[in-house]
Parts: structure tokens; C-alpha cells; sequence
């Protein structure tokens, strides 16, 4: 496998799916390149980088195709931030319904790193695009890679909305090093606080334009459907399109089904979204009664927050429970229920994790 870690585990071969255990990403306040999870639907191009360029078109005023000489040229920026599958924590809705035709993602569709590159408001300003004044629109990206689906050829692409452009960066390297194949060589957007779809990888245009994209990938797949509606029945022109993350925790330690001795116990997890987690609740008793935590300090306006609690339990049997709030007053839901869809999209419902204690 691609450099990844012995700890990766792949859901898929061909493309290439997967990421690492709870165990793992709790470890590290960063996940490093080989334990990062990947999400792909084609191939990975290997891309030449005296050869590339990067084109940017449609409501611009001027059309340019730039090398990586280029776009190292311009200013260099650094981001932290996390980013999530829009299926992370999938399995967890099977017990409620079928999830047909999907990846039965875990806990392992989830990871953060410090990224650096050049924002995608100066690649815009050299096209002629002044952010603050253009009210509405869309920017598309579209990757190099190759998807064959439905007797149909097409790249990856997808699209948000032009207010969230600004916040948008042009990665080319990943943890200090250039990108990985699998993660986007040479270049690939990075769009913080959404779902890791919208952060095309391998990229190869963008486009300014009044509509969201074209593309499979935002007019078809990664759309919310209600817990009413099915897969039979779905109206996918009703359904909103999938953009910002809603705020989620995991318990990273201790693991599943662990057996501890009795007294005093350290419980610790993450958690994100898209606007800052403010406060990490934690339960012993599945969410009848709560507790506080302490959070670490935040490492930038994107990364996760990593917390922890200690614990003074006697012998018997607990569910732990995490339940984050954002600097918005959101937080998390109670059951799984709320969120279930056919699509097994953004399961954000608390956390829980059964332990035994004698």
C-alpha cells in the first residue's frame, strides 16, 4: 500500500479507501501522512510536476494556466485543520437501517494536519476576482484524476459557495512534506470546516461561475436526506447538498469494551466541526448525568480540539458518553435516531464507548 502505516486498514484496494483505529488518532495531536485516512473514487495519477498546471476560468477576467513555479511565487500560507469524510462513523447507523452501496466507514474517516500552500483568494486575484465583491456565485474544482461510473468517464469534481472561497487553500505540501499521490500531488484544495469532498484532490481547474458545479459528486452523490425518506422514494433534487461540518467528538482512550481496574482512569478524545468546539461534556451513565472536561488550547481556527477527563470510578460496567458544543451553541445529538439516512451522511450523535471497571 501506498506508504501507509502497518496500523492503515483498507476498506477498499482499488480505489484506494481507508484510515487507522481510534488508538492511533488519539496518539498523535496531528495525524502523520501514513496513518491519514484516504478517501478516493478513481484512480490516483501520478502527475508530472514540470508538466502541470493548474487552469482557472469562467467568470474571471483573466484565464490562466499556472505551473508550480508559479504558484510558489505568490505568497505562502499555513493552515491546521482537520478533515472528515462526510460517511465518518457510518457503521454506527446500521442498527437502525440498510446503508446500501456505501463504505461502511468507522471511526477511521477523520484526520488533521498542518498544510501549506497559497490561498485560493490570491490564485483569484491574479484571474481578476475580487472576493468581497462578488455577492453570489460558486467556485468549481475539478480534479485530474479518472472515474468511471455508470458506463460514464469524468474527473472528480465539486464545488462550494463564493462567500466560503476566502477561507480556501491551495495545498501543495502536508506535515512539511510535498503532498502524497494519495493525497493530492501536486496540488489540491483544502477547504476547512467542510466535508473532505469538497477538497478536490489532484487539481486541475477552477472555475468561477453562478451555478454549483456539474459535476457526480455535487449534483448527485453527498446530498442530507431526512430519516424518513429512502433510497427508493429520494428526491435528490430536494436534498441539500452536504457543505460545512456539524460538530462531533470520539473517545480515543480508553478503547471499546476495555477492561480497567477500579479507581482512577483517564478518559481523553477529539473533537471539531465547523465552527470552534467551546466545551466537551462527558457522561458515565450514557448521558443521564454529565460532567466536564478539560480542553487543550486550540491549535488555529480549524483543528481539532483534543480533551480529556479523569475519572475516580469503582468496580461495575459504564457507557462513556462525549457530547462537544461549538462557539455557535451547537452541540451534539443524543441518538443516533436524529441522524440516520439512507446515505449514512454526518453521524455527529455522542460518542459512546462501553467499558468494564473491577
Amino acid at each position: 500500500m501506498i506508504g501507509k502505516h502497518p496500523a492503515f486498514t483498507a476498506y477498499l484496494s482499488d480505489p484506494l479507501n481507508g484510515g487507522v483505529p481510534l488508538v492511533e488518532l488519539g496518539a498523535h495531536p496531528l495525524t502523520p501522512n501514513d496513518r491519514f485516512f484516504v478517501r478516493s473514487h478513481g484512480d490516483i495519477p501520478m502527475l508530472s510536476p514540470s508538466a502541470y498546471r493548474l487552469r482557472v476560468d469562467g467568470r474571471v477576467r483573466v484565464h490562466l494556466e499556472l505551473s508550480l513555479p508559479a504558484l510558489a511565487a505568490l505568497p505562502q500560507h499555513e493552515l491546521t485543520a482537520v478533515l472528515q469524510c462526510a460517511g465518518n462513523r457510518r457503521v454506527e447507523l446500521l442498527a437502525l437501517g440498510d446503508i446500501p452501496d456505501e463504505i461502511l466507514w468507522d471511526t477511521e474517516g477523520v484526520s488533521s494536519a498542518h498544510w501549506s500552500g497559497v490561498r485560493l483568494s490570491d490564485v483569484l486575484a491574479l484571474a481578476g476576482i475580487d472576493l468581497p465583491r462578488f455577492e453570489t456565485g460558486h467556485i468549481a474544482f475539478e480534479g485530474l484524476d479518472t472515474i468511471q461510473k455508470d458506463d460514464q468517464t469524468f474527473p472528480y469534481g465539486g464545488s462550494i459557495p463564493l462567500d466560503k472561497a476566502g477561507d480556501v487553500l491551495l495545498a501543495t505540501h502536508m506535515n512539511g512534506d510535498p503532498l502524497p499521490p494519495e493525497h493530492g500531488f501536486p496540488l489540491r484544495a483544502l477547504v476547512p470546516g467542510w466535508i473532505g469532498a469538497r477538497s478536490v484532490k489532484w487539481l486541475g481547474r477552477i472555475s468561477v461561475q453562478d451555478t454549483p458545479s456539474d459535476n457526480y459528486y455535487q449534483t448527485r452523490a453527498y446530498r442530507h436526506f431526512a430519516p424518513y425518506d429512502r433510497k427508493e422514494t429520494a428526491d435528490w433534487s430536494a436534498a441539500p447538498m452536504l457543505g460545512e461540518l456539524p460538530v462531533n467528538s470520539l473517545i480515543t482512550a480508553p478503547a471499546a469494551n476495555a477492561s480497567l481496574p477500579a479507581g482512577e482512569i483517564t478518559v481523553q478524545g477529539l473533537a471539531w466541526g465547523g465552527h470552534p468546539v467551546e466545551r466537551v461534556d462527558l457522561s458515565t451513565d450514557g448521558g443521564a448525568t454529565w460532567g466536564s472536561t478539560q480542553l487543550a488550547p486550540a491549535d488555529g481556527r480549524w483543528n481539532w480540539r483534543r480533551w480529556s477527563a479523569r475519572l475516580h470510578l469503582p468496580a461495575g460496567d459504564y457507557e462513556l458518553t462525549a457530547r462537544a458544543w461549538d462557539s455557535a451553541a451547537n452541540t451534539q445529538p443524543d441518538q443516533l435516531a436524529v441522524v440516520w439516512n439512507w446515505k449514512g451522511y454526518m453521524n455527529n450523535a455522542c460518542h459512546r464507548v462501553r467499558i468494564q471497571v473491577g
